[in-house]
C-alpha cells in the first residue's frame, strides 16, 4: 500500500494491495521484490515468521514478473499468484522445489478485474472480486473441488474484503448500489445470501475497514458526519457509531492495518494501529476507543507500507526491508495504559536469501514465537508532542447487525426492518454552543458526545448473569434499520 503524503486527510482510507500480505496465522508472508541487476525485473518472495528468525525466499520462474500480479500465501507455506494473461486471469500456486521453484496452476478466471480479498481465516482459501458494470463475482479461487469456482453473484460494484468472524463463513464487502455505497455481508455457508450490515443514514456513503471478531470492534469510514471521516461501533450493539475527533488529524492521511485480537467482548481495550503519513515523515498511530487519542511512534526503517500484525501475546509486528536487513521484522510492545512509557523495539536479524527445499504438503506451524536474545534498540519511545489532544466524539447511527447461524459469535442477527430500534434510556441533556469541529454546512444532525468521565461510549461488553447472547438466532439475514442522527445520546448513561 503506498500512500501519498499530500494528500488531504479526509481522503478514503481503504487501503490498497499491501506491499507485503501477511496469512491468516501469521506464519508466512509474500511479496513481490526486484532485483538488483539493471533491469530491476519482479519477483515473488516468501517470507517465514513463525521461527526464530525471519528469512526469506525467492519463489522465481523461468520469467519475470509482472509488477501487477498479486500474492496470497497460505498458511501451508504455499503462496498463491495471480496473473494477468491477455483478457483472463491464471491461478496458479508457487512453493519452494529444490534448488528451484515449483508451480501448480489451478485455472484461470475470465474476467476484465479480479482482486485477491484479504487472507480467509483458517490460511487455505482464497477468495477473490470480479466487478463488473452492474454486478460483482465473488470466486473461490482455492480451496475448491476442481480449480476456481464462482460462489455468487452480488447486484451492485463491490469493493473490500473484512472477515467477521474466525471460521471464514461471514464476509463483509462495500457495495455500491444506485449512487450510495454501504456495507453488506454475505453468508457462505447459505450459498452467499447478503443482507444490510452497515448503513448510518439512507444518503450516506458508510465503509467497513477493519473488525474484530473478539472484541466486536469496527472501524469504518462514513460521510454521514458531512464529510468523510473514521469512526468506531460495536458489531451487533444499538450504540450509535463515535467518529473520535482524534482521528481526524489536521493534515496528512490515517490508514488502518492492523488490530488487536484477544481483546473478548471488550470493544474500548482493543487496540488499532494505524499507518500516517504527514509533512515530518511516517510514523505508527496506535489508538484505543477508551484513551480517546492518538499515540504516535516512531516507524522502523524501511517498514513495508501497510504491513503489519498484532500477536495474541499483544506484540505489534512490522515487517521491514532495508539493504543491510532485506527481511527484518520489528516488535513492539505497546503499553496498555496511558502513562505507562512503550517497550523498545527490537529488531530481528537478518537472514541472506536461501533455498529451502521443501515439498508442497501442509506443515504445522507453531504461533508466533518470541525471538530470544534481540539487541533493543534503546531511545524508541512514544513521540512528545505528537500525541493527538483528545477531543470529542460525534454520534450517528448504530452499526447494522450481521446474523450469525449456529454457534458463530460475536456477531449477532441483523435487526428485522419492521422492528423499531430500540434506543437506551438516556437523559438528553442540552448542548451549549456550537459542538467542537461541527462540520460546515452540515444538517445539524451530528451532535456532540457528551464525554463521560469513564470514556465509556459504548454499552458495557461484559457478560450480564442472564447471560448477553441470545439462545435462538434468527435463520436469515435481514436488513438492519438506520437511527437517524438526531437521535443519538447525548449523554452518558
Amino acid at each position: 500500500m503506498t500512500i501519498c503524503a499530500t494528500e488531504d486527510a479526509t481522503a478514503p482510507a481503504r487501503p490498497h494491495r499491501a506491499a507485503l500480505t501477511i496469512a491468516a496465522d501469521g506464519s508466512y508472508a509474500a511479496r513481490l521484490a526486484r532485483h538488483d541487476d539493471a533491469a530491476g525485473s519482479w519477483f515473488p518472495e516468501r517470507w517465514t515468521l513463525s521461527g526464530p528468525e525471519p528469512y526469506a525466499v525467492p519463489l522465481q520462474g523461468t520469467q519475470p514478473e509482472e509488477p501487477d500480479s498479486a500474492l496470497l500465501p497460505l498458511t501451508d507455506g504455499r503462496v498463491l499468484i495471480l496473473r494477468r494473461v491477455a483478457d483472463r486471469f491464471a491461478v496458479s500456486l508457487l512453493y519452494p522445489a529444490g534448488p528451484g521453484t515449483g508451480e501448480l496452476l489451478l485455472g484461470a478466471v475470465p474476467a476484465p478485474a479480479l482482486t485477491l480479498l484479504p487472507p480467509a481465516p483458517g490460511g487455505t482459501l482464497a477468495y477473490a472480486l470480479a466487478p463488473e458494470a452492474r454486478t460483482t463475482t465473488l470466486w473461490l479461487l482455492h480451496g475448491g473441488a476442481d480449480g476456481p469456482e464462482r460462489v455468487i453473484r452480488i447486484p451492485g460494484r463491490c469493493t473490500g474484503g473484512v472477515w467477521l468472524d474466525r471460521s471464514g463463513r461471514l464476509l463483509a464487502l462495500d457495495r455500491e448500489l444506485d449512487g450510495r455505497t454501504k456495507t453488506v455481508v454475505v453468508d457462505l455457508e447459505r450459498g452467499g445470501e447478503t443482507g444490510l450490515l452497515l448503513q448510518i443514514t439512507d444518503e450516506s456513503n458508510d465503509r467497513l475497514l477493519l473488525a474484530d471478531p473478539d472484541s466486536g470492534l469496527l472501524l469504518v469510514r462514513s460521510d454521514a458526519p458531512g464529510h468523510d471521516r473514521l469512526g468506531w461501533g460495536v458489531l451487533g450493539s444499538s450504540r450509535p457509531v463515535r467518529f473520535p475527533e482524534c482521528l481526524r488529524p489536521a493534515e496528512g492521511t490515517l490508514t488502518p492495518f492492523a488490530m488487536q485480537p484477544g481483546q473478548m467482548l471488550a470493544p474500548e481495550s482493543c487496540a488499532v494501529a494505524f499507518r500516517r503519513e504527514a509533512a515530518n515523515g511516517t510514523w505508527l498511530g496506535v489508538w484505543r476507543p477508551s484513551e480517546r487519542q492518538l499515540r504516535h511512534f516512531p516507524a522502523p526503517e524501511g517498514w513495508l507500507a501497510g504491513a503489519g500484525l498484532w500477536t495474541a501475546g499483544g506484540e505489534l509486528l512490522l515487517p521491514y526491508a532495508t539493504e543491510a536487513q532485506p527481511c527484518g521484522v520489528a516488535r513492539m510492545a505497546v503499553p496498555l495504559g496511558p502513562v505507562e512509557p512503550v517497550k523498545a523495539v527490537r529488531s530481528v536479524r537478518s537472514v541472506r536469501r536461501g533455498r529451502l527445499v521443501e515439498t508442497p504438503g501442509p506443515v504445522e506451524i507453531p504461533g508466533l514465537m518470541e525471538t530470544p536474545g534481540l539487541t533493543e534498540t534503546p531511545g524508541l519511545t512514544e513521540t512528545p508532542g505528537l500525541t493527538e489532544t483528545p477531543g470529542p466524539e460525534e454520534a450517528s447511527g448504530p452499526v447494522g447487525r450481521g446474523q450469525p447461524l449456529g454457534s458463530v459469535e460475536p456477531v449477532r442477527p441483523v435487526r428485522p426492518a419492521d422492528v423499531p430500534v430500540r434506543l437506551p434510556d438516556v437523559p438528553v441533556q442540552p448542548v451549549q454552543g456550537p459542538p467542537s469541529g461541527a462540520v460546515t454546512g452540515s444538517s445539524g444532525g451530528i451532535v456532540l458526545d457528551a464525554g463521560d468521565a469513564d470514556n465509556r461510549s459504548t454499552a458495557s461488553a461484559q457478560p450480564q448473569p442472564t447471560g448477553a447472547e441470545p439462545r435462538h438466532l434468527p435463520a436469515h439475514l435481514r436488513m438492519c434499520r438506520p437511527v437517524p442522527l438526531q437521535q443519538a445520546p447525548q449523554a452518558a448513561r
